[in-house]
């Protein structure tokens, strides 16, 4: 459940930014971009048993979403590299604003709202040379760009917002050319994972040391005392390399190898990460795998299913899982369990609603 510093910030931001609940559209868990049968994309929203509350139509592949922290509001962002955001009222699927990086930046698949539901945060990049930014919106005034900071990295992907109020940034690394994603830098990648503070300083940036200089970090999960983090591995496919790292509060990175029969399953690529109270769940599409880790990162459990990737906590002691068959499954280390199927594929994320994490 939401504490208490954040519920009061929002009550006090509702005079401003009237409150349109997550109640309104049947309370879902999740949000999730997928293609429908025809080829279209639509956003949905996800409840506890996996059945769609809403479906809101797409311009083109959606991504991830930032969902609003009280009000059923969603901004969809296009897949990297992209050049819209909507602004989604979920209640009757009204876009209320069209969002656009400024010229020569692109969107990068991500976004996050600050606590009191009065900020966006969005991932992007120089589209020349790849130079991370952080766009940061009013959403008091219908989503006005108010400027941007230095994501003090290459190719910033997955960004969150950390109970204290910080940001945290995936910088992935990797330069790549505007037009068609064509890694232009492998040979001399530096991805790190960057803190910011809500002014946009640098609080922190810690990478690894050469070894794994081409493991680029691309997504997140907030822990209790930390972050984890998943990564997609750049370099010779036959370098059995870890793919979940964990950064303490303070501290240095650590990288966390699964036992070596597991080595090669996830074939170098991790898509999606999420945390629950006391465990870690990374998937893998290009594998067909989900792995459970305890919050230690040992590894605990591989749960097998083609095409998986989606991951987001579902309790304290399991998650929500989806692939690209349609399925919704609920995942712990016995097993996965079948929660329903949709005639669409799911894209690679599925985005928790803040309120009722």
């Amino acid at each position: 459940m939401a504490n208490r510093r954040t519920l009061l910030k929002g009550l006090a931001a509702a005079a401003i930014l009237p409150i349109r609940g997550w109640a309104a559209v049947g309370a879902p868990e999740w949000v999730a971009a997928g293609r429908l049968p025809d080829d279209s994309h639509a956003l949905h929203g996800l409840d506890a048993a996996g059945g769609i509350t809403f479906a809101v139509p797409l311009p083109d592949r959606g991504h991830a979403a930032a969902a609003h922290p009280y009000r059923a509001e969603v901004v969809a962002f296009a897949r990297r590299p992209g050049t819209f955001g909507l602004v989604v009222d979920c209640r009757d699927g009204h876009v209320s604003h069209r969002l656009s990086p400024p010229q020569g930046r692109q969107f990068n698949g991500h976004g996050a709202f600050s606590a009191d539901g009065t900020r966006l945060y969005t991932s992007e990049v120089v589209a020349e040379g790849s130079a991370g930014r952080v766009g940061v919106w009013d959403v008091r005034a219908g989503y006005r760009r108010l400027g941007e900071w230095d994501s003090q990295g290459i190719g910033p992907h997955e960004l969150r917002l950390m109970a204290d109020g910080n940001l945290v940034i995936a910088n992935g690394g990797i330069e790549t050319d505007p037009e068609d994603r064509t890694p232009l830098n492998l040979d001399r990648m530096q991805p790190n994972l960057t803190v910011l503070d809500g002014e946009g300083a640098a609080v922190s940036v810690r990478a690894f040391g050469p070894d794994l200089a081409q493991d680029s970090i691309r997504h997140l999960a907030l822990l209790p005392d930390g972050v984890a983090f998943a990564m997609q591995w750049q370099g010779d496919p036959s370098d059995p390399v870890p793919l979940l790292g964990i950064a303490p509060v303070e501290g240095d990175l650590v990288a966390h190898p699964v036992p070596e029969s597991e080595a090669y399953a996830m074939k170098g690529y991790a898509g999606s990460v999420a945390a629950t109270g006391g465990m870690i769940a990374i998937t893998s599409p290009v594998g067909g795998i989900a792995m459970i880790h305890d919050l230690d990162g040992a590894h605990l459990a591989s749960l097998r299913r083609a095409d998986i990737c989606g991951a987001a906590a579902r309790d304290a002691d399991s998650f929500a899982l989806t692939d690209g068959g349609g399925a919704v499954w609920a995942a712990d280390p016995d097993g996965l369990r079948l929660l329903a199927r949709h005639p669409l594929a799911w894209d690679n994320h599925l985005v928790r609603i803040a309120a009722q994490a």
